[in-house]
């Protein structure tokens, strides 16, 4: 989806101290700046698609904000790290001291939000939490994907698939709880799909690089035992099933990226050498990478 995002902004004393990174990506613009900001530097931001920021640093001590111009001042509040901003809802911010901060921008079309969040709430739910600004004061995995979202932004980014996979693995673990708040809790002896989309989050932030039994466990918080007999009467596979599958999936879009070799995504993606990826490929896809490079590249 060709998309480029667009935005009414009217700031008052804050200045970009670099050029800002952005990429346009299926649906998504990301863009990171680092700028700063004199005690009484305001601004106003509306747009009217949805987006997501992620602050890198603190900035709720610094900078109140409101979504309604006549809240500042009296109703306003400190500006949370993390925000999902609906379209056309507007912010207001104001630097109560002069203050250096760096965050990401998530400029998302409205149809690739529900692309990334229909599959698991439906398409209801989708649309009714689209419309509800969400606040978060911290979120460690959220900070951390949105810094390896930050590193694609680059020129030297890799195949646009990695990228899309880590902006909707924020999207899952910002707006999926909301999401699912309402849902009814599924049957005994299956994970719920927040629990699913808490383990890929998480197995996306290690890299896709195999987890323990125990340490997937731990992230749904159930014992281990008991979490091996559940997940595979959820998914129809075992926890090391369902990461091949994911490690290779990765691999699949690590491999339209001409620049690397398959050397080069074994070691990114935490297999012991180009054998070993090779020898699973051919057990997932039925031909090993080099094959299946070629084939996409002839088609």
């Amino acid at each position: 989806m060709t998309y480029l995002h667009s935005m009414q902004t009217k700031i008052e004393g804050i200045r970009a101290v670099a050029p800002p990174r952005w990429r346009s990506l299926d649906g998504v613009v990301g863009v990171h700046w680092d700028a700063e900001a004199h005690a009484g530097a305001s601004g106003y931001y509306i747009s009217p698609d949805p987006r997501i920021m992620l602050f890198f640093n603190t900035v709720s001590d610094q900078v109140r904000a409101a979504h309604r111009q006549e809240d500042m001042g009296r109703n306003d509040r400190g500006l949370a790290k993390i925000l999902f901003i609906p379209a056309g809802v507007p912010l207001w911010t104001r630097f109560t001291q002069r203050h250096r901060f760096s965050h990401l921008d998530l400029h998302l079309h409205q149809d690739r939000l529900m692309r990334y969040l229909t599959p698991t709430v439906g398409a209801s739910q989708a649309r009714a939490t689209l419309k509800k600004p969400i606040e978060l004061q911290e979120s460690e995995p959220l900070t951390r994907l949105a810094d390896l979202v930050t590193g694609e932004l680059s020129g030297n980014g890799r195949n646009s698939a990695f990228a899309e996979s880590l902006v909707g693995s924020i999207v899952i673990g910002l707006l999926e709880p909301e999401a699912s708040a309402s849902e009814a809790r599924p049957a005994a002896g299956r994970l719920t799909q927040a629990q699913l989309n808490r383990l890929s989050a998480h197995f996306a932030l290690t890299g896709e690089h195999r987890l323990t039994v125990a340490e997937m466990a731990e992230v749904v918080g159930l014992s281990e035992s008991w979490f091996a007999t559940v997940f595979r009467e959820t998914t129809g596979k075992t926890p090391l099933q369902w990461q091949l599958q994911r490690r290779i999936e990765a691999a699949q879009a690590l491999l339209g990226d001409a620049s690397l070799t398959i050397a080069d995504i074994a070691a990114q993606l935490g297999f012991s050498d180009q054998a070993h990826l090779t020898k699973v490929f051919r057990q997932v896809v039925g031909e090993t990478p080099a094959a299946w490079r070629r084939s996409r590249e002839d088609g």
